[in-house]
This record gives structure tokens, sequence and C-alpha cells, in this order.
């Protein structure tokens, strides 16, 4: 059956690799990593995990600049309108779930930042941090696909970077909203690829930027 985006001409060819990339990583925290709070219980996220870990040692390997957030706040009172219980009540700068995963945090090497707002870039030093390396390439990993990820997505698109999901590096709570939202981000904003194409890449780069 044919596709009709693709037939009013969504998904006109490959975005493509840059020069100059960059990996980043949102939500990674233990809030939705650690089975002991209410949103950290997702396999489909602890996969991804998994997955971003391997590509991050990849990454930190060729100097790869990695740049991780984490939602948090400091208060009620600078918290915008989540319909989400857990962070209403658990996203708060003293609370442990506020942690980086351990399997994909290196803070010897990664930028790390906090965020208030859905996208990585709303709001955060990200930018400059991308601007002062040259990056022209984002690698985005994290969690969920259909929130924080998309809404990451479409601010990089919007920013002018080279656009690239590494689709088995995100995660979400259910397989459907995660392959729906894939699906559309790569119909209007980004290239969707995996893990082994996305190390491939770094690898390569670092060989012919050498």
């Amino acid at each position: 059956m044919a596709d009709t985006y693709e037939l009013a001409g969504y998904n006109a060819g490959k975005i493509g690799f840059g020069r100059r990339p960059a990996v980043i990583v949102v939500d990674f925290q233990t809030a939705f990593t650690d089975p002991q709070y209410p949103l950290g219980g997702f396999k489909r996220i602890h996969d991804a995990v998994d997955q971003t870990a391997k590509l991050l040692d990849v990454a930190r390997r060729n100097n790869v600049p990695v740049a991780s957030c984490y939602t948090g706040y400091n208060s009620a009172a600078d918290m915008p309108y989540w319909k989400i219980t857990a962070v209403q009540e658990q996203f708060f700068e003293d609370h442990p779930c506020m942690e980086m995963d351990k399997r994909i945090h290196d803070k010897k090497y990664d930028y790390v930042f906090k965020k208030s707002a859905p996208s990585i870039f709303f709001k955060t030093p990200l930018t400059t941090f991308l601007t002062k390396h040259g990056v022209d390439t984002v690698i985005v990993t994290g969690c969920t696909t259909s929130g924080c990820v998309r809404a990451s997505v479409i601010d990089c698109f919007s920013n002018g970077f080279r656009t690239v999901v590494a689709e088995d590096c995100s995660g979400d709570a259910e397989e459907q909203p995660h392959r729906d939202n894939l699906r559309d981000m790569g119909r209007r904003y980004a290239d969707i690829s995996n893990l082994a194409e996305c190390a491939a890449y770094l690898e390569e780069n670092r060989k012919r930027n050498a």
C-alpha cells in the first residue's frame, strides 16, 4: 500500500552525516532507568540505555563531544504544568532520581546539565556547547521517544543541525508510540539510524579527519 505522506513528498531522501558529530543523551537519569521509581521499569528504555552505553564508548574513544541532560526543578514554583505524577512529586534537585545512570555517564568526559522542559535545547547551554565544538551532526539518544526525544529532535532540526536518531538507543514505555514517532520524525526532521551505523560513522569519520 502506498504511503500517503511519501506520495505527497515527505521523506524526500536522506540528510546524511556531516563532518563534526556529537552525541546527545536525553534524560537517562535514574528516574527513568531505576525500577524503584514509578517511571523506571520500562524494558524498552533499559534496552536503550544498554545500547547507548555502547555508542558512547565509541564516541569517547574517538573524541566525539557528548552532552547529557536530566530533567529537574528547584521547587514546584518553577515546574511547568506536567501531567505526570512522578514528575510532580519527585523531579526535584535533592531527589536521588536526578542522578545520571552510571551505564551512560562519564563525569570526566560528558557535559551534563539540567533541563526544565521536554527539549534538551530549550533554554539550556547545549547550542553554545555544540557551536564551540564546530558540530554539524547531532546523534540523538535517550527517552522517551514520543516525548522528550521528539521535542529535542525538532529543536535540533530547528537549530540547523543534521539530526540523526539512533532508534535502538532511544526508548519508550510502549513499542507503538516509539515506532510511530520514529517514523514521523524520519518523514520530516531527521534520519533514523541505529547503533551499528552510527558507531561505524564515528569510527570512519575520525579516520577521515585525522
